[in-house]
């Protein structure tokens, strides 16, 4: 997308020099404001008599690339972006990044701005630019930064769950040989005794790969080594004195702390030729080096004590009642999967497999549990997870069976806050019930593949303690996630604003309107709703018309979603809730107008009455839809367009006007 050109050094409307200036735009879901922030950029600098060249990094792709010379002729570049993009190709020049909200609504003062910015320098930044020329007043970026450096470490961890927990199972399932005492060994040196140890490999690296890309979201490419050691450090704790390591919150620990510091470094003035050497050699060294050891020396030492102290004070409940004894043992062997306060509850069940076999039964019962519940919580509810998650959930399964504790984390460092409290539930009562039915188990292990090999006493109850234990869990995960703080009336539990009656068109409609992903049921000529959440339920409503969506409550959880990342009320009186989501089948698009407006959070303070929601397939990477969807939210900026949008008459002369977008 490039405004006219002229001929280089002309002057401008202003009078001053006529300068070159480059952008990218791009937003999460890349339907809407990527479009509209690249067209406002470009109306004004073809206003304000400079050359503009907009990238789009919408969800199509990168559109309207900048080459080499481009960037090469620029004076200035402006990033209006709600996601990473990666500066490194604009080198020397002077880079203003702002929020993509910007780009729609001050085009002109970031034209401005922008030969007021900083030059980038890689050496200095080393990655991201995320600087103090941040659009202000936009509270919810930092949360959606912090949640977008979770996930990022979370989705590059998974691979490394999978490969590990499935190659572990696989090596159990088919190299492995029962022992007199009921127990399973791989013998030394076999086939199979070097799959466990590739598996083991993989369950080794998967908590430093967590904390290392977590750190990397955040700093970029010099937080990555500091990240990645000091999650290993994190789970190794011989280190600093402990039996356990901190497992994976250690390494959600590590990682911000990795990420936090190397920004912090980062601003520290150095010397010109010292410049070049900081981002590959000077941060990472020193980064590692102080997050290291502040592991080893004050974050380490308490998790130790909380080993030798929670192993002490479950040996005085061995008097308790079973039943107690057990739902502890369950809530500390669901809470951190394999770190201290699950490993103290596994040794502690160990050391008494010989003398009182009944305490392993009650963490064995328990240890399955989380990835069980979390699997079978994605078949329960699909529409709640990625693709990605499905795939995850399937993996925990089979982990499950073979007691592999560990298949849960990927879902539990993706939501602590629903995914551990289910967990908790469930290994509560999985262990109490072990308790109360005197279940035994004469080996250091847990799942269903320990009864399978005749190591439990008790196998029916056994099994029951389980499958009750992972119904919990999936249970309460999926309502957790299924509530997301949504208030009852809009979560569909309590009245939504009355829809008013379906509309019939009196003539021919136009064949194809956007591609015919808008249709006459999609459209309503007067919202109901009188509010944001009432005019999502009710748009929503009417794209379930469409009969390509097979969730209306998990397309309206998606599109609060993207709420929450930032408005998606673009000004001038318009709106473009939008999402991408496994709850819709097809591209689907409806309209309906409010003659009194809804209060949309836009940032020039207009109330919204032209609102369009659309919905994609989460994963869809077909073209032609999006790029309909892209020309949509151009033409919203033409002040004729929408005046005619309003004053259409009834379904059929709505649909006339957007038959326009081609």
């Amino acid at each position: 997308m490039t405004s006219p050109t002229g001929p280089p050094g002309a002057a401008g409307a202003g009078g001053g020099r006529r300068l070159r200036l480059i952008a990218v735009t791009a937003c999460p879901t890349g339907i809407a404001h990527t479009y509209m922030a690249a067209e406002k950029l470009v109306q004004a600098a073809e206003a304000l008599g400079h050359e503009m060249k907009v990238e789009t990094q919408g969800s199509i792709g990168a559109e309207n690339v900048l080459t080499d010379n481009d960037v090469r002729r620029a004076d200035g570049v402006i990033i209006a972006a709600d996601k990473e993009v990666d500066p490194a190709r604009f080198a020397g020049k002077r880079v203003l990044t702002v929020g993509v909200a910007e780009g729609i609504h001050h085009p002109e003062q970031l034209i401005e701005r922008v030969l007021r910015a900083p030059v980038y320098a890689p050496a200095g930044a080393g990655g991201a630019v995320r600087g103090p020329e941040q659009a202000p007043g936009r509270g919810g970026r930092a949360r959606a930064v912090v949640y977008r450096a979770l996930m990022n470490g979370v989705s590059y961890m998974i691979p490394f769950v999978v490969v590990g927990g499935l190659l572990i199972a696989v090596s159990l399932a088919l190299g492995g040989q029962p022992r007199p005492d009921g127990g399973l060994v791989i013998p030394a040196g076999s086939f199979w005794k070097h799959v466990n140890d590739i598996g083991a490999i993989g369950f080794t690296l998967m908590v430093p790969v967590l904390s290392g890309y977590i750190a990397y979201a955040i700093a970029d490419r010099p937080a990555l080594a500091p990240g990645m050691v000091g999650g290993w450090i994190a789970n190794t704790g011989a280190l600093y004195g402990s039996k356990s390591g901190a497992g994976f919150i250690g390494a959600i620990v590590t990682g911000f702390l990795a990420g936090y510091l190397v920004l912090w470094i980062k601003k520290i003035k150095v010397p010109r030729f010292v410049r070049p050497i900081m981002p590959i050699i000077a941060i990472p060294v020193v980064a590692t080096s102080v997050l290291g050891l502040f592991f080893v020396y004050v974050l380490g030492r308490p998790i130790a004590w909380l080993f030798e102290h929670l192993t002490a004070w479950l040996g005085g409940l061995t008097g308790a009642s079973a039943a107690l004894l057990g739902a502890v043992l369950g809530l500390m062997i669901a809470f951190d999967m394999g770190g201290p306060v699950n490993k103290t509850a596994f040794l502690f069940g160990a050391g008494l497999v010989s003398a009182n076999p009944h305490v392993m039964g009650m963490c064995a019962a328990a240890i399955p549990v989380p990835p069980l519940g979390q699997g079978l919580a994605t078949l329960l509810r699909r529409g709640l997870y990625t693709e990605q998650e499905r795939e995850a959930g399937l993996a925990a399964l089979f982990m499950g069976f073979f007691g592999i504790t560990e298949g849960a984390i990927p879902f539990a460092a993706a939501r602590p806050a629903r995914v551990i409290p289910a967990n908790m539930a469930g290994g509560a009562v999985a262990g109490a019930v072990a308790g109360l039915a005197a279940v035994a188990d004469r080996v250091p292990h847990g799942g269903p593949i320990v009864a399978l090999l005749g190591a439990v006493d008790g196998v029916a109850m056994f099994f029951v303690a389980i499958a009750v234990g992972a119904v919990a869990t999936a249970v309460i995960t999926v309502t957790l996630l299924g509530v997301g703080g949504a208030r009852p009336a809009e979560r569909g539990l309590g009245p939504a604003r009355p829809a008013t009656a379906p509309v019939t068109m009196r003539g021919p409609a136009p064949p194809e309107v956007l591609s015919g992903h808008l249709t006459g049921r999609t459209v309503r000529p007067e919202l109901a709703a009188g509010t944001k959440e009432e005019a999502v339920r009710e748009l929503a409503g009417l794209l379930a018309a469409s009969g390509e969506v097979r969730d209306t409550e998990e397309l309206i959880r998606a599109v609060r979603a993207r709420e929450e990342v930032g408005t998606t009320g673009l000004g001038e009186e318009i709106a473009v809730p939008h999402a991408k989501t496994s709850a819709v089948t097809a591209p689907v698009v409806a309209f309906g107008r409010s003659a009194r407006g809804i209060e949309w959070g836009s940032m020039d303070g207009t109330r919204a009455r032209l609102v369009f929601m659309i919905a994609v397939p989460d994963g869809d990477a077909a073209d032609e839809h999006l790029r309909i969807l892209a020309k949509l939210a151009q033409r919203l900026l033409d002040p004729d367009f929408r005046e005619r949008l309003l004053a259409a008459a009834d379904v059929d002369e709505i649909l006339r006007v957007l038959a326009e977008v081609r």
